[in-house]
Parts: structure tokens; C-alpha cells; sequence
């Protein structure tokens, strides 16, 4: 199983991050592959034109094809995601995340902004034909503490709970997805059928 994440934070420090580390660190200790990106890994120019051309780009493009599932983080800000992740989404082609089990994760100010997942980052998630989208995660900053000197983060017991049964959710949605055929075998099957009227 493969899950590509996509960090939409431009900045080093983010809690937007955390959790999408604490995803990935979740779904490896159950034997989930994980690959991933963030929008400051990306040269700005090749998002900003979307230079298709540009190899990073190409690399993210065949990875999300390949991926059985897609974590996208991002904070909030002024009540819409990040532009850095809009320009990143962007380069994806149309049916990017057909097929996909996508789960969203956001982080705001305040709980005001938990709506912006649903109104702002979803209509984008769906025109790139996400049909399996799960519930976001959304956190306020104050159910996430940065770890000083060293020290891991820190998560809010209840954002701790929602966050485990979400990618507990995500795991079993990325387990129920039927094995994909491989196009050899799905045109013998359909040379050879047995067709009646």
C-alpha cells in the first residue's frame, strides 16, 4: 500500500506538519508506505507556471498515480487553504486523485475556520475527482503544542483521539480498495468472455 502526503505549509515550523508527520509515522508502524512532499520542496517558479516539464513535478505526477491514497495538510489562512497548496494541486492533471482515498487535514486559529476544508479545500480535492474523500481533521493551534528543545509535540487529548480514529478510518478505506487489474489480464478476460443476448 502506497499514501503520498502533501504538505501545504510554506513555513519550516507548522502545525499543519505535525500532523501529517504524525500520519505518516502512524501508517509506517502498520506497514504503510508513505512518500512525502511539501510545497517548499518544489521550486516556486515550476508551481507559479506550471512547468509540467520540471522533474520534481513529474516525480509528485507519477507518485500520486501510483499512491492507493493521498493525505493533504494545510493551515488556514484568511478562511481559504494555503495558495502554496492550491499552486502545488494545481500541476496535478484532472483525475489525479480518481480512485484515491483522500483524507484532509487542516489547521487554523480558531475553530471558525474549520469550515474552510468543506467550502474552500474540497470543491478542489473533488474537481480532481477525489470520490473517496473522508472526514477532515481540523485542529485550532491551541490543541497543538510545539515541542521545545527536542521534545516531540504535543496534541490535545481530544485531537488526539479524533486524529487516531481518522487514520484508522483511512487505513480500513485504504484496505477495502478492490487490487487494481492489470490492463493484459482485463483485455484477455474481455477477448475470451462469453457474451450472450
Amino acid at each position: 500500500m502506497l499514501v503520498v502526503s502533501l504538505g501545504g505549509s510554506p513555513s519550516l515550523k507548522s502545525r499543519s506538519n505535525i500532523l501529517l508527520d504524525r500520519a505518516k509515522h502512524w501508517l509506517q508502524l502498520r506497514g504503510v508506505e508513505v512518500i512525502s512532499y511539501q510545497v517548499r520542496d518544489f521550486n516556486a517558479e515550476d508551481l507559479l507556471f506550471a512547468n509540467f516539464g520540471s522533474p520534481a513535478v513529474q516525480q509528485l505526477i507519477e507518485q500520486v498515480e501510483r499512491a492507493d491514497g493521498v493525505i493533504i495538510a494545510t493551515p488556514v489562512y484568511k478562511a481559504s487553504f494555503s495558495g502554496a497548496l492550491k499552486t502545488l494541486l494545481d500541476v496535478l492533471p484532472e483525475r489525479a486523485l480518481n480512485h484515491k482515498v483522500v483524507l484532509p487535514i487542516a489547521t487554523g486559529g480558531s475553530s471558525a475556520h474549520m469550515l474552510a476544508v468543506d467550502y474552500a479545500l474540497k470543491p478542489v480535492l473533488a474537481a480532481l475527482k477525489a470520490q473517496e474523500m473522508l472526514h477532515a481533521i481540523f485542529a485550532d493551534d491551541s490543541q497543538i503544542a510545539y515541542g521545545e528543545n527536542g521534545a516531540a509535540a504535543q496534541l490535545a487529548p481530544a485531537l488526539e483521539q479524533r486524529f487516531d480514529d481518522a487514520l484508522q478510518h483511512f487505513q480500513q478505506a485504504l484496505a477495502r480498495r478492490p487490487a487494481p487489474i492489470d490492463p493484459g489480464v482485463l483485455n484477455d478476460r474481455l477477448i475470451n468472455a462469453r457474451w450472450s443476448i
